[in-house]
């Protein structure tokens, strides 16, 4: 089995060999796979960061040597700086083109310029990127209700798009882990799996059928938990993240803010498929991280 590393701004990754093919979820620039195979153009892939697998257009991945692996994964196990805002461009030095950078996007081997603070340097596999250190965190936030205020307000009205995780499209559960993930937390793909870790604070264990939560339940929550949500049969189909007094950020046909009460999520606009005011998604259960 041989690593690759994703070397475009982002890579779609789809449940079959196919570009008519369902994407599952994105790799973003610097994440290492595992090449489990190859399919024609196709190459089978498991990410290195959530386990996820599927099938990447194996001319935009590049494979790495155990040496080109080793030293790379060394390099960022020290480095906690990422991309903080929506968009950033990044210049090669090789050759000065630019390439955009998501959110969430580790750097490898970051450095500000000590003598110009306004430049800072990331590289990979030696090839050496400038980068304006203002779209750039040092390191992670804390895992917390503020931290969390800051980094999501940069993703209100992203839209909703299956297996997504960036600023052009994301879907509930990649949002929740991006912002996580800022926050130095890692946590799985899929709201499924998402609903199988941390500690449960209100509700029922993912599979078992939610008996019905109260006021005083929700009350036992606080900013930063995550709920997820089902359709009264236990199997957890959605995910968003609590903002406190009664309130969720979640991506659900784009990233909003809407009340959250014991019964689920109260819409908060009227649209083809609901009204103000009705409940969109049943609350199973939260947990915290």
């Amino acid at each position: 089995m041989q690593k690759a590393i994703v070397l475009y701004s982002v890579l779609p990754v789809r449940g079959a060999a196919a570009e008519s093919a369902e994407m599952t979820t994105q790799l973003l620039f610097g994440e290492t796979c595992d090449v489990v195979g190859i399919e024609g153009r196709w190459a089978a892939i498991r990410n290195d960061y959530d386990g996820q697998t599927g099938y990447v257009d194996a001319k935009m991945i590049t494979l790495m040597s155990d040496s080109e692996f080793d030293s790379y994964q060394s390099l960022m196990d020290l480095s906690t700086a990422f991309v903080r805002m929506p968009m950033a461009f990044a210049v090669s030095q090789n050759n000065q083109t630019t390439l955009p950078l998501t959110a969430g996007t580790r750097l490898c081997n970051y450095k500000v310029d000590e003598k110009n603070p306004g430049v800072a340097h990331f590289e990979v596999l030696g090839v050496p990127f400038t980068i304006d250190p203002m779209m750039v965190m040092a390191r992670p936030m804390d895992l917390n209700r503020d931290s969390m205020m800051i980094l999501t307000r940069f993703f209100l009205n992203v839209p909703y798009l299956w297996g997504g995780k960036t600023v052009l499209g994301m879907d509930c559960s990649g949002f929740a882990q991006l912002i996580f993930s800022m926050m130095g937390k890692q946590i799985l793909r899929n709201a499924s799996e998402q609903a199988t870790q941390g500690e449960l604070i209100i509700g029922a264990e993912k599979g078992e059928i939610n008996v019905g939560l109260t006021a005083e339940d929700l009350k036992k929550t606080k900013g930063c938990d995550l709920a997820f949500f089902d359709k009264g049969d236990g199997k957890i189909t959605h995910v968003g993240i609590l903002i406190g007094n009664g309130t969720i950020i979640h991506c659900s046909g784009r990233v909003k803010v809407e009340k959250l009460t014991p019964e689920g999520i109260v819409s908060s606009e009227n649209n083809a498929l609901v009204k103000v005011g009705e409940i969109t998604h049943q609350l199973h259960s939260v947990r915290r991280y």
